[in-house]
């Protein structure tokens, strides 16, 4: 079992601040553990949770929507469209009504790069939770927002 104070040779003021650069260090964690799973698809966390969403959406959607949606907010999110769609795993449509309005939609070959990807591929993470630890950190994280 990970102890912060060893992993990083810190002492800490007072269990709020240890608890704050512990969920730092812990998003980082998970951070990395991610950006590595998701380099051997080819794609980053960002952009796996920018097809999700088009997944779920099960219909276009325009850019601020899925900003919107996003779990971890990004400046760079057309950036990001814009290497998916040379991969062709999604595609702009332009509304014919209104030039300046696009859509983004997934692609065949997007759902398909998604359905190769284990669902439980975040099983690793929380494998030293039990399902009750696992619902009394999210309320804790909710109630810290």
């Amino acid at each position: 079992m990970g102890d912060l104070a060893k992993d990083i040779n810190s002492k800490f003021k007072n269990n709020r601040s240890k608890a704050l650069l512990n969920i730092l260090y812990t998003a980082n964690w998970i951070n990395s553990y991610q950006n590595e799973f998701f380099k051997s698809f080819g794609i980053s966390p960002q952009q796996y949770n920018i097809l999700r969403i088009l997944k779920g959406a099960n219909e276009p959607l325009n850019v601020q929507t899925i900003k919107d949606r996003m779990v971890e907010r990004s400046p760079n999110v057309t950036r990001l469209m814009d290497k998916l769609c040379a991969k062709n795993y999604i595609e702009r449509l332009a509304c014919s009504g209104d030039r300046r309005v696009v859509k983004i939609a997934i692609t065949n070959e997007g759902k398909y790069l998604l359905e190769s990807i284990p669902e439980d591929f975040s099983k690793e993470l929380l494998k030293n939770l039990s399902e009750e630890e696992g619902e009394q950190l999210s309320n804790l994280l909710d109630k810290m927002r």
